[in-house]
């Protein structure tokens, strides 16, 4: 696929979203860049004004169903978007919640991680079937093949995003657009920083950024890595659910 020209990122103020923001800038892209954190947001978007690109980033909420679409069909309005790339989600231990239930924390987890993800993509899908050409990136987790006992939420969720978006992608094939799901481990981020326990096959963000890159020029379904973490989980997925059960549910729960 040609390089794009209008790319939009969602979490672009920190992690992966943060290091494909950087990727993407060059002279003549236009990037559209949302986060939660307005000076490390705005930090993000000068470096790539500094490499020539133009710019919009906005503070914004992904689970605000009406501010996402009015947003993002006002930055395709600007430019036609090619590339959405849906990445701003949360984890236990980076919620934003103080407080409240397990419960509450719970349905956040989901609001952010598959609700934010849906806001991010559907007001873009039909300005994109009327060009027939543009593509669109998920963010899910090597966690969404397994139910994980330490982080339910997290991994029920990515796994509604992952089985979402492999079930979408030969649909909207159909009308020109390229849908990849993606699927990393332990990446390091402010995601991964409030973690207390070992984390096999931690990347480096810029390498992560990189494979997804990658993946995504070459319009694949899925992009897991890396391999060896997407090996053990498979692996894990595939065993009967009382030695599955017996592995995962002695995993470490955020704090």
């Amino acid at each position: 696929m040609t390089a794009p020209f209008h790319v939009l990122i969602t979490g672009a103020s920190s992690g992966i979203g943060e290091a494909l923001a950087h990727i993407y800038a060059a002279p003549g892209a236009v990037l559209s860049l949302s986060g939660r954190d307005a000076p490390r947001l705005e930090g993000v978007a000068q470096a790539c004004r500094d490499k020539g690109a133009t710019v919009d980033a906005c503070v914004m909420d992904v689970t605000d169903q009406a501010a996402m679409e009015r947003w993002i069909l006002a930055r395709d309005d600007a430019a036609p978007l090619d590339l959405v790339i849906a990445n701003a989600g949360i984890s236990g231990g980076t919620s934003g919640i103080e407080g409240g239930t397990a419960a509450s924390r719970g349905r956040h987890i989901f609001d952010v991680n598959l609700g934010g993800v849906l806001n991010t993509v559907l007001p873009a899908i039909p300005r994109m079937r009327a060009r027939r050409r543009g593509q669109i990136a998920l963010m899910s987790s090597l966690a969404s093949f397994r139910g994980i006992g330490g982080a339910p939420a997290y991994s029920a969720s990515k796994a509604a995003v992952r089985v979402w978006g492999e079930g979408v992608r030969p649909m909207l094939a159909q009308d020109g657009i390229g849908l990849s799901v993606i699927c990393p481990g332990f990446v390091v981020s402010r995601m991964t920083a409030v973690n207390r326990f070992p984390m096999p096959f931690l990347m480096d963000t810029s390498r992560a950024a990189r494979i997804v890159q990658a993946g995504l020029a070459a319009n694949r379904g899925r992009i897991a890595f890396p391999w060896p973490m997407m090996f053990v989980m498979w692996v894990i997925a595939a065993l009967p659910d009382r030695i599955a059960e017996a592995l995962t549910g002695r995993l470490p729960a955020k704090e």
